[in-house]
């Protein structure tokens, strides 16, 4: 079996599942927000619902997924090193950059996280506007690891 493929694929799609709820989330923090303008009842019933799904969002799919992407990714690196033997290419420009890319999104993930809890509790100081100018942050790291890994660049 081509175990290198199979955690390839499985780690292609933890991400799917990762990039699609780190997209989604600071979406509905944007409807969340914006629910404060709005008349009571339908402010807090529209918020409590929200609320029950960003929490479900990132219980249910985000972090499982981002738990799978470094495990399948783990498991990859060490596919690569041949089963520990050679471990050069970690040094290599394409994966310091992609290393450097998973870690500034798990921090926004780390952000969204603790974000959530504030908007649970009435505490978040961030608007709809602020949560729609940053949703894309997921994607354009997702474009600069994707492209280090393909391209393997080198200087």
């Amino acid at each position: 079996m081509d175990y290198y493929n199979l955690a390839r694929g499985l780690h292609i799609l933890a991400v799917i599942a990762w990039m699609a709820g780190m997209l989604f989330l600071p979406r509905l923090f944007a409807y969340d927000a914006e629910q404060n303008a709005k008349p009571e009842p339908l402010r807090s019933e529209m918020q409590a619902l929200l609320r029950l799904w960003q929490t479900r969002l990132l219980r249910i799919i985000i972090n499982p997924a981002m738990i799978l992407a470094f495990i399948f990714g783990g498991w990859l690196l060490w596919l690569r090193s041949g089963e520990g033997a050679d471990w050069s290419f970690a040094h290599q420009p394409w994966m310091v950059t992609k290393l450097t890319g998973v870690f500034l999104l798990a921090a926004w993930h780390g952000f969204l996280a603790g974000q959530r809890k504030k908007i649970a509790a009435g505490t978040s100081k961030y608007s709809g506007r602020f949560w729609r100018m940053t949703n894309e942050i997921p994607f354009l790291l997702a474009i600069v690891m994707v492209l280090s890994v393909t391209l393997e660049w080198t200087f």
